[in-house]
Order: C-alpha cells, then structure tokens, then sequence
C-alpha cells in the first residue's frame, strides 16, 4: 500500500451551495492526532460476512512510528443490532500474536464503529470506569480512522477482544470465560446451558456439551444460583459468599449501574470467569454504545432509578446487609474519582477533535436520529457535553440513593 494514499486524508473536499452555483474548495488540513488503519482485502472483496474471514493486508501509520506496520491478516464482520448499521464493526485477526498501537500482543482484534454512540466515547468512559476498579482484566483500547480497500469509513475503536489470554483474561488451562445471552443471539456452533434464571455460552474453552468440563461449569453455576437464591444465603460459611468472588461483583455492578448499561441486566454482553478451585468471578466489562443516556427505552435515558440492581442474581443480593454495606462504601471511590472520569472525557473528546468532523462528513449524522438515541444534537461538543452532564448527575442519584438503602 503506496504511503501517499494514508495521507490522502490530508485533503478534504469542502462543499458550499450559494444560490447561483456550487462551490468546491480543497482545503490542506493537518495530519490527524489518531492512528491510521489502512485495510486492503484480497482482490478488494468487500467484507460482509459476520462468518467468513477474508483475507488481507493492513498497514498501521502512526505519529509514533514505533507503532507503525505493515502484515497480513484475515477480517470479517461482527455485531449483532451493530451489524445492521451502515458503518460496520469487524474482528480481524492475524497468524502470530501482534502488538497493536501499544497494546499486548495477541491474534484478535474488534474494530468498534460505535455509530449510535456519536460521541464514540461511551465504551473507553465505561473501560476507564473499570481500570478504577479492582477487576482481574479490562479491555484495551485506541481510537483510529479507519481505510477498507481506499474507502475512508470513519473513526473506530479498535480494542482488544474478551478472550482466554495470559494478555487478556487469564483463565489458565482449566478455567472458563462465560457470557449470559439470549438464545436468539447465539451461533450454531455456541455451546451453553441454561439455569432457572439465565442462559450462560461457553465462550471458553471450547468443549462438547455433557462432557466432563462442561458438567464441571454447569454443576457450579447451578449450585452457585441455587445456594444465592436458597433460605440460607447469607451464612457466612456456606452462603453465597463461599462461592463468588464478592469484590468483583460489586465492582462489575458498580461499574453498569453507574452508567445504566441496558444490557447488563444478565440480558447479553455479561462476562464472567470461573477457575475450578477459586470463585465465579464478574468481568471483563464489555459494550457501552447504549449506555449513558443514548438510549430511549427502559427508562434507562433518565439517571434516576436503579437498572442492575433489579437483575434475579443482584436482586438477591442487596437483600444481604454486609453486601449493601460494601457496595455503598465502594460506590465512594468512584463517586470522589468523579472529576478525573470527567476530565477523561475532556481529553478523549479532544484527541478526536479533527477526527470527529472527518467522521461525520463520512456519516452525516449529527442532528438527526440514530437508534436508540434519546436525544440527538447538531454538534459534536454538545453530545459531549450531554454525556459529561448525565454522568453527572447520575453519580450524584446514586450517591443519594444508594446511601438511603
């Protein structure tokens, strides 16, 4: 790939109509603060397939040039309500562990559109929500622009995938990476079982339905459930507490209430991870584009009202007064980190400030409705400023009313 297509993006082609006639203009505009991520597929296929990989070539430019390479890899898409979208995400992958941007080698990578979300800050809010918190892993990110086959088509995330990895979650040899889901959403080949409550796809290892490893996962996720829904939940010796890891779930918990993540209602996108002999563990966090107000069903635009506390499993739990009394003593920590997670989006929102214009004159989106938006403004700074306001006064709802329990 020729060097003079990446800084193709330095000329932008400026359209103004006056009465009479149209007006084009070139104007030179500096080198972008964001990496480039240039992919060439083979034979230029377009990729359009959530299935099937295709293979490829990418190059990565960046200011740092440490950072910069040029290696084959396979892409397809990815997503399930995303997909739909005209700006699509992609998982792509690559024969040996690489190190992308900075971030810790490994094979697979998601490239998030977040085209709902038009700030495209809600899932690095949410991960920077996380690395406050005690959580074994959380996913890393960049923002990037993003060429397919000499297209520009916008900025994205591209971020490191929940998986098994001594880089990502370290669930050694006999562990197990496990998402709550819906049956609907699940592929063919997705091996799960179900409890009176949830649904849980085996996301890790890969194994055979009934065979001794998944007897091992299903038999502790139903004991786990039947002992934290049982009459004697709260002992303190053979209660819940002897099977999860109390500190993960309150700051999994904390984390999704805090931005009133719709889906994290044990409904999709729920990780957690088991290793035989320790505790159920909450995590990775994952999926935020519906988070923090950019959604209008549920209730879930408003920052009143507690979402994940209504979950079967969380329900049960603030019925214990030791788990509510950590919970409110750890909602503190987040609730005084509160300006550093504000100045986080100021200096997110700032690092695509040239980026963002290129992206939605790619998309022209600004202004007009994008589900499941709840509101939808004419500019980029004022989705910023809304979501900075509603994280806001969501933190201060919660430290209200968390403190009444």
């Amino acid at each position: 790939m020729k060097k003079s297509f990446l800084l193709s993006i330095l000329l932008i082609a400026l359209y103004s109509c006056s009465k009479d006639e149209t007006i084009i203009e070139i104007e030179e505009v500096v080198l972008p603060e964001l990496p480039i991520i240039s992919i060439m597929t083979e034979n230029l296929q377009p990729v359009i397939s959530r299935d099937d990989y295709i293979t490829g070539e990418v190059e990565i430019t960046s200011s740092n040039e440490d950072e910069n390479l040029v290696l084959g890899l396979e892409i397809r898409g990815r997503g399930n309500s995303t997909w739909q979208f005209p700006k699509k995400p992609y998982q792509i992958k690559f024969d040996d562990k690489e190190k992308i941007l900075g971030m810790a080698k490994d094979k697979k990578w998601v490239l998030l559109a977040n085209y709902s979300d038009k700030t495209m800050l809600r899932n690095e809010v949410a991960f920077n929500l996380s690395r406050f918190s005690d959580l074994d892993w959380t996913p890393d990110a960049r923002s990037v622009e993003l060429f397919i086959n000499n297209e520009y088509v916008g900025v994205y995330q591209i971020v490191q995938k929940v998986e098994e990895s001594s880089n990502r979650v370290d669930i050694g040899d006999n562990g197990y990476l496990l998402e709550v889901d819906q049956l609907s959403r699940l592929d063919p080949d997705d091996v799960y079982f179900e409890t009176n409550n949830y649904l849980f796809n085996i996301k890790e290892p890969n194994l055979d339905a009934g065979d001794d490893q998944y007897n091992i996962i299903n038999n502790y996720i139903q004991l786990t459930e039947n002992i934290l829904l049982g009459d004697n939940f709260t002992d303190p010796v053979e209660g819940y507490v002897k099977y999860i890891d109390v500190d993960s779930f309150i700051d999994w918990y904390l984390i999704n209430e805090i931005t009133k993540n719709n889906d994290a209602i044990f409904y999709s996108s729920v990780y957690m991870n088991y290793t035989p002999g320790g505790k159920l563990k909450m995590g990775p966090v994952w999926d935020y584009d519906i988070s923090m107000g950019n959604i209008n069903y549920n209730n879930n635009e408003t920052t009143d009202g507690f979402w994940i506390k209504n979950a079967t499993w969380y329900s049960r739990l603030f019925e214990d007064p030791n788990f509510v009394s950590k919970v409110k003593s750890r909602f503190n920590y987040f609730y005084d980190n509160r300006n550093l997670f504000q100045e986080h989006i100021d200096s997110s929102a700032l690092s695509l400030s040239q980026s963002q214009e290129r992206n939605f004159f790619k998309w022209p989106i600004l202004g007009t409705y994008v589900w499941p938006n709840n509101v939808f403004f004419p500019t980029y700074d004022e989705e910023v400023v809304y979501l900075k306001d509603w994280l806001n006064d969501r933190l201060e709802w919660l430290n209200n009313n968390l403190n009444e329990l």
